[in-house]
């Protein structure tokens, strides 16, 4: 099966205390690893993250499959204010754009495809660690939370979890890729902007 395929991804933050980047599991909703999420970060860009604040440093972000195979990347450069934040294919192809927005508390992600279209858009509560999905045509087709039911409640139990849901209607493969992108790296895009 395709990483893309499923509508549902857990995602389970790995601590590491000894190491810089960011390192994520993720399952899917019968609790199964299906693939990863690794922070990219060169020597000097270690370095540079004990002098300067990251929320200004740029980063990579590589998700992956349980073969280790490259799903997409999410890569930022260097920002004094909001994020841009591009998303590529495995090939390394820009499929579109992600677009930070500061609302005090309310996060906001614009999400574009390769043409610069508004294909989405994120919007959440930072503190109660809940976000929903609207397509462009302002219609709900997903959401990003810390609560969910069913077989993978069991699984997890931590508030260093969270759960990203994705209706089975949307069937745009290309804007799924890049909306799935954003949103099971949501966690790591709001830490490396604090």
């Amino acid at each position: 099966m395709n990483f893309f395929d499923t509508n549902s991804y857990f995602i389970d933050e790995k601590v590491n205390f000894f190491q810089f980047e960011n390192s994520y599991k993720i399952f899917n909703n019968n609790g199964i690893e299906i693939g990863s999420v690794r922070q990219k970060l060169s020597t000097g860009q270690k370095i540079l993250r004990l002098l300067l604040s990251k929320a200004m440093l740029p980063f990579h972000l590589e998700i992956k499959d349980i073969q280790g195979n490259t799903q997409s990347s999410i890569s930022r450069g260097w920002t004094f204010f909001m994020s841009k934040i591009q998303i590529n294919d495995s090939h390394g192809v820009n499929l579109g754009l992600i677009q930070q927005k500061f609302k005090f508390f309310k996060p906001t992600f614009n999400i574009f495809n390769s043409t610069n279209q508004p294909i989405a858009i994120i919007t959440g509560d930072w503190k109660a660690w809940e976000f929903v999905i609207k397509d462009s045509d302002n219609r709900q087709i997903g959401t990003i939370s810390k609560k969910w039911n069913g077989v993978a409640k069991e699984f997890f139990t931590s508030a260093d979890k969270y759960n990203v849901e994705i209706s089975p209607e949307y069937k745009n493969g290309t804007g799924k890729i890049i909306i799935i992108s954003c949103a099971i790296t949501v966690d790591m895009v709001l830490k490396e902007s604090k």
